[in-house]
């Protein structure tokens, strides 16, 4: 039997693990297979990058989506570096943009090449401050190293790099746990369709102060 996931009480959903749902009719087989390869993956032995471009990845991400206390990080890196390793493609590429893993790769290596020339150091070594720095300037297009090889780093940041960095945090139960979400629905679906209404298998939030709300006991069926 699973351990009762640890309250939560800075978050609107301070007493909720979607993973509670695994073994009732809210989730069928498929989807408790598909969940469960997400959760086996980690952050200790890239497929895809190397390892100084891995802790690249996890700096990045540490700034795009600094994650709470209380809880196992998120592996956003990896889930990262398992996408570009099985070549899960998005099924869309925008004109003048490579492939993911290249599109990856040439970022990583525009970064240190920015970061050695404004800081002396690589990305991943650079402090909080200068490392937001740095994101900022590619998310306004105001880096300009040849290593960028003519791509717009704006455009890297917004179609590829924020993206994948996000996408893969939200793509985890934790973060599901953290904002409500029951998950894929299937395939019991949803009842309670209107406005402000809350299908007993759904999380309750919780509002106003998180930290002294009453725990409150929800029903899956």
């Amino acid at each position: 039997m699973r351990e009762p996931h640890p309250p939560r009480p800075n978050s609107r959903y301070p007493d909720y693990d979607v993973l509670e749902k695994r073994d009732t009719p809210s989730w069928n087989e498929k989807t408790r297979e598909v969940i469960a390869r997400r959760l086996a993956i980690g952050s200790e032995r890239p497929e895809f990058f190397n390892a100084d471009e891995f802790l690249t990845v996890d700096a990045i991400a540490a700034r795009i989506v600094p994650q709470p206390d209380g809880r196992p990080p998120i592996p956003v890196a990896g889930l990262v570096d398992e996408k570009l390793h099985i070549e899960r493609a998005d099924g869309f590429r925008r004109a003048g943009m490579p492939r993911e893993g290249e599109a990856w790769r040439i970022t990583l290596h525009a970064l240190d090449v920015e970061a050695e020339a404004a800081y002396g150091k690589p990305f991943r070594s650079l402090d909080d401050a200068a490392q937001d720095a740095m994101l900022r300037r590619m998310e306004k297009d105001e880096l300009k190293s040849e290593a960028w090889q003519g791509l717009p780093c704006a455009d890297l940041f917004k179609n590829r790099i924020g993206r994948d960095i996000v996408y893969a945090y939200y793509a985890h139960p934790s973060a599901w746990s953290e904002i409500g979400w029951g998950g894929p629905a299937s395939p019991r679906g949803y009842v309670r369709m209107d406005f402000n209404e809350r299908d007993p298998w759904e999380a309750i939030e919780v509002k106003g102060d998180f930290a002294t709300a009453p725990r409150k006991e929800r029903r899956d069926g």
